[in-house]
């Protein structure tokens, strides 16, 4: 019998990169199970379909990702800070795990009827709902934002993503002075 001790990180690590590299779809279970040197008896057994992978790798990496977005998107009375950090938190997470920033994209925009798009639907939602408290909350000291938060958290994760897809292909370095430049356009269209 295969030795299963050990396995679990082995295959979502695995699954991970994959899933990073191709796409959600087009991966398989069996290929999975060859890049971690496991059989599908074992993949199974932790994880009980490749969704249930799936679903694994997006809570456990997507979490603390949620955690340092939702910190830095509470806003304190400082529109600037609070975007500077919000960004800062999307190049932050992309550095350091550039595997799942990758996938997380891929399946932001995925069909939502999809298994991907159903498993970073949740994820989604709450990376979305934290930046739109944040323009919710700015709108009492600036007026001129009231009852426009849903499209500023749109445009505003849109810029944060594009950003990150944009250094994961090796086309823009995340420094500090690329990030205040990205949020200083941002807020010269809402606050125009």
């Amino acid at each position: 019998m295969e030795e299963t001790r050990g396995s679990r990180p082995l295959i979502l690590e695995s699954a991970l990169n994959l899933f990073s590299e191709r796409g959600y779809e087009a991966v398989g279970v069996s290929e999975i199970c060859e890049a971690a040197g496991v059989t599908k008896p074992t993949l199974y057994h932790f994880f009980g379909s490749k969704r249930g992978l799936l679903d694994t790798i997006v809570e456990e990496r997507g979490n603390p990702f949620l955690a340092s977005v939702r910190e830095a998107a509470h806003y304190r009375g400082e529109v600037k800070l609070g975007l500077e950090a919000t960004i800062g938190a999307f190049a932050a997470f992309a550095e350091a795990d550039p595997a799942f920033a990758r996938m997380r994209l891929a399946l932001c925009f995925a069909p939502p009827s999809s298994e991907g798009g159903e498993a970073a639907a949740s994820l989604n939602i709450a990376l979305f709902s934290a930046i739109e408290a944040f323009f919710r909350d700015a709108a009492r000291d600036h007026g001129n934002m009231r009852d426009r938060q849903a499209a500023f958290a749109v445009s505003f994760m849109g810029t944060a993503d594009s950003y990150v897809g944009y250094f994961l292909n090796g086309r823009l370095v995340l420094g500090e002075t690329v990030l205040r430049e990205a949020v200083r356009q941002f807020m010269h269209g809402i606050f125009s």
